[in-house]
């Protein structure tokens, strides 16, 4: 055991070097890894002061320091941590996913912290909302951003802002959608890699979020409330008939009125899908998909329906009903031509990110961080992504070596056995490290 802490911790050492880099001073390129280890090492909790006591009982202040005072810039290691999760899961088949998690906070001068809905309690809590952004390909998912939300009592307060050391450029109210897409800037100015963005519908039901991924031809698939109106692919804008008297119509109306998403699937024919292998078999649901055009045009007040929104782009409208009764409904920009097992494939990828947010918590402890500035909690986090990149980074690089000394295993059988002798050989999957058996078996499951 004490041997294999020592390979794991001289291996993170190495993988950090350009992380380090980016750092420059010599007492931060010292704690970095001191804090990285101590999220990945064992103990129940990962805040500063038992991760001191555990590792480096004389550095506590200057870890503290590190994380919560410290006057450097988080940019150039965030820039970094993309450039490295490129190289780990980037691809023309990777996707980025946008979520948001909650990390649940007592009391009232953290910052962000406020009454709001925690998708992980499944009600409204005390509780910091982070933004989160994943890159996954072949279930392999890396964490490359939590942004922190703030809410409408925090940005209409210039002293709890000012206190908790918010910067200027985000002290002005944003909303989550908006906090994504610049976000997605980010990693197409680093050069990320990815094929679609995929989101739930606390962002898909939002028109300009799906409208800014389409300006950035990024093609996207995202959940959407089943009320979201959409019109039939084949509506066509005509010149309105009317018998009053006075001046003509100036402007074109749809020769239809739009309708619930759930509506419009409601005649479909159904049929049952299976897109991937879960610990308990196959994954399967019952699907249904029509081209539609989104209900997201210009608004314009049509007959005496009052004000409807005019017909948007053309996209799919995918509608899933699982086992358990419920029912979803999603959106997407995805190529007309596309089968629906590659629809409900793609939709059902974004569920990755959930386990990300589990283990980051309970295995890395992302919601462990004490203190209340919005630096602290921002550079507690990007630790924690980093620490997250090289659990996957050694994970990868494992099931490499495994399947190459396995290819040299069967060239060996197969050349020195009869045909008959010849032994079967199976797929490995990453095993656990001895100090985070949770994260592998996760990861193995997923």
């Amino acid at each position: 055991m004490v041997r294999a802490t020592r390979d794991w911790e001289a291996e993170l050492r190495g993988w950090l070097e350009p992380f380090l880099e980016r750092l420059g001073h010599k007492a931060r390129r010292r704690m970095c890894p001191l804090y990285v280890a101590g999220l990945i090492g064992p103990g129940d909790r990962k805040s500063v002061q038992p991760m001191a006591e555990r590792l480096a009982p004389n550095d506590y202040d200057q870890l503290h320091h590190f994380i919560a005072g410290g006057v450097w810039d988080s940019a150039p290691l965030e820039r970094e941590l993309l450039i490295q999760t490129d190289r780990l899961v980037g691809g023309s088949d990777a996707v980025l996913v946008i979520d948001d998690t909650a990390v649940p906070k007592k009391g009232k001068h953290s910052v962000g912290v406020a009454a709001q809905y925690a998708s992980a309690l499944g009600k409204n809590a005390n509780c910091q909302t982070l933004v989160s952004v994943t890159l996954a390909r072949g279930e392999v998912p890396v964490i490359v951003a939590l942004r922190l939300f703030l809410p409408e009592n925090w940005t209409s307060d210039p002293v709890r802002l000012r206190r908790t050391g918010v910067p200027i450029e985000y002290r002005a109210a944003r909303t989550k959608p908006e906090i994504a897409l610049a976000e997605i800037d980010r990693m197409i100015s680093a050069g990320v890699h990815f094929g679609c963005v995929l989101a739930d519908a606390g962002y898909g039901m939002s028109a300009p979020f799906r409208q800014g991924l389409t300006a950035r031809k990024l093609a996207w698939a995202v959940g959407i409330p089943r009320h979201l109106k959409v019109y039939p692919v084949g509506v066509q804008l005509i010149w309105p008939i009317t018998k009053v008297r006075g001046r003509p119509r100036r402007r074109h109306v749809p020769d239809i009125l739009s309708i619930p998403a759930e509506d419009m699937l409601a005649g479909t024919k159904w049929r049952t899908v299976s897109w991937r292998s879960g610990t308990k078999g196959r994954l399967k649901a019952r699907f249904a998909a029509v081209r539609v055009r989104i209900a997201d045009g210009p608004p314009q007040r049509i007959w005496n329906k009052g004000q409807q929104h005019l017909p948007g782009d053309e996209a799919w409208l995918i509608g899933e009903h699982r086992v358990s009764g419920e029912k979803k409904y999603y959106l997407a920009n995805l190529p007309a031509g596309m089968d629906l097992r590659s629809l409900a494939a793609t939709i059902k990828a974004r569920w990755i990110c959930e386990q990300v947010h589990q283990q980051l918590k309970e295995e890395l402890g992302l919601d462990h961080f004490e203190g209340r500035s919005w630096n602290g909690l921002h550079r507690h986090a990007l630790m924690t992504m980093i620490a997250y990149a090289f659990l996957q980074h050694r994970r990868l690089t494992k099931v490499r070596r495994e399947k190459k000394n396995q290819r040299t295993a069967t060239s060996t059988d197969v050349a020195g056995r009869p045909a008959r002798h010849r032994r079967s050989h199976h797929a490995i999957k990453p095993s656990a490290m001895s100090v985070l058996p949770n994260l592998d078996r996760h990861a193995a499951a997923a």
